[in-house]
């Protein structure tokens, strides 16, 4: 769905309201340029988002057509405005398994420049295109039957098994969490400079964003990882 100018006008006044906390970050340094620019005005990030939204949405679709096979392409692109929600973006599906991409309030006002914003719509439509989802459910039904069969022939009792069970599917859950991000990158990477704007520059983001490093089971991968991904995605376009 392709946003209309004057969705901006229902945001706006919402952003004004909405002040961002600093983000920490301990991953790669940025660079001079992006440490010196500041967060645009409020006015600019709302006719940014929906400048980047009605531009990069069509050529989404497009790719995820190109890709998949009886798979929704008609993006919902929408606000996700509830007061304190920190800066972020996430894919979703509603029950009919049109594709949701929400971003927060705090996200869009704490963008430095368009590319970052369709960086990071492209990295989320990527998600959508990549079935990243379901495959997401099939690891952790997978995980919960192997923990729960294991749980079962040590002689757990059905409290053991349970419990089992749910570990099971926080593990097979998160087992490729990290190759799905990536996966996501590099796809958003040629979504993003297929729409006309410059992933690595939009791939800065990830240079004020905490560092999740490479945690056991985490669910992101490193920054450096992640701003290389990019970085070859887009030397090889």
């Amino acid at each position: 769905m392709i946003l209309r100018a004057f969705v901006a006008l229902s945001f706006v006044l919402a952003l004004a309201a909405c002040e961002v906390p600093p983000t920490g970050s301990s991953g790669p340094t940025p660079t001079a340029a992006v440490q010196a620019a500041p967060a645009p005005s409020v006015r600019t990030s709302a006719r940014s988002f929906v400048r980047v939204v009605n531009t990069l949405e069509p050529v989404a679709e497009r790719e995820c057509r190109a890709r998949t096979t009886n798979v929704n392409c008609d993006f919902n692109i929408v606000v996700d405005d509830r007061p304190g929600q920190p800066a972020n973006a996430y894919q979703t599906l509603d029950r009919q398994g049109r594709p949701i991409i929400a971003f927060t309030l705090a996200l869009i006002a704490d963008a430095r420049n368009e590319d970052e914003l369709a960086f990071v719509l492209g990295h989320e439509a990527a998600h959508h295109i990549a079935g990243h989802i379901g495959r997401q459910q099939q690891n952790a039904v997978a995980g919960a039957v192997i923990f729960a069969g294991l749980a079962t022939l040590s002689g757990g009792d059905a409290s053991a098994v349970r419990n089992a069970q749910e570990l099971g599917a926080q593990v097979g859950a998160r087992s490729y969490s990290k190759a799905f991000e990536l996966e996501a990158d590099a796809l958003g990477t040629v979504i993003t400079q297929k729409a006309g704007y410059d992933p690595v520059r939009g791939a800065a983001f990830f240079t004020r964003i905490p560092d999740p490093g490479d945690k056991f089971l985490g669910t992101h991968p490193p920054n450096a990882a992640r701003i290389e991904t990019v970085r070859r995605t887009a030397a090889g376009l």
